[in-house]
């Protein structure tokens, strides 16, 4: 079977419920995935929206997650922090998920949900690396990567 990722709240290629978005509860959807590959000692989770009129926008990582772990529930990073998940600092500057809020008739976006399994424990990023530092330093250790893609449009 093949490295995949999927969400509960919404099927690949599919609309991204208004609750998750920054309009709505700003809260992170669920994510579940299987089969990853051998020798995953960690993984990174890591949202981007190509669509942006600026160019990629990047609205959430984290990284050092457990191996052992196969799902994140729906407000990972809401509320207090119970684990030791790395943050990297989105574009809106916030270390922690902020949903979609694409520009109001600027039409369907298309937000990419990337799972990287990785084969070191740890990326050793300082608490306020932004998101592109965290793609950057995963890059070398990536041993397998599974996409899920949403979309959103605000009128």
């Amino acid at each position: 079977m093949a490295f995949a990722l999927k969400s509960p709240a919404f099927t690949d290629g599919e609309s991204i419920p208004p609750r998750y978005s920054r309009d709505g509860e700003n809260v992170s959807p669920p994510l579940e995935w299987k089969d990853a590959p051998a020798g995953a000692k960690s993984f990174a989770l890591i949202i981007e929206d190509p669509d942006a009129p600026s160019g990629t926008f990047r609205h959430w990582a984290i990284y050092d997650i457990d191996p052992q772990r196969n799902i994140l529930p729906e407000g990972t990073t809401a509320g207090a922090k119970t684990e030791s998940l790395g943050h990297g600092v989105n574009d809106f500057g916030n270390p922690h998920y902020d949903g979609p809020q694409p520009p109001r008739g600027h039409g369907l976006h298309h937000y990419h949900f990337r799972l990287l399994a990785l084969d070191v424990e740890t990326l050793h990023l300082d608490e306020k690396a932004p998101v592109d530092k965290v793609m950057e330093r995963a890059k070398p250790h990536i041993l397998g990567q599974a996409e899920l893609v949403g979309t959103f449009e605000r009128t």
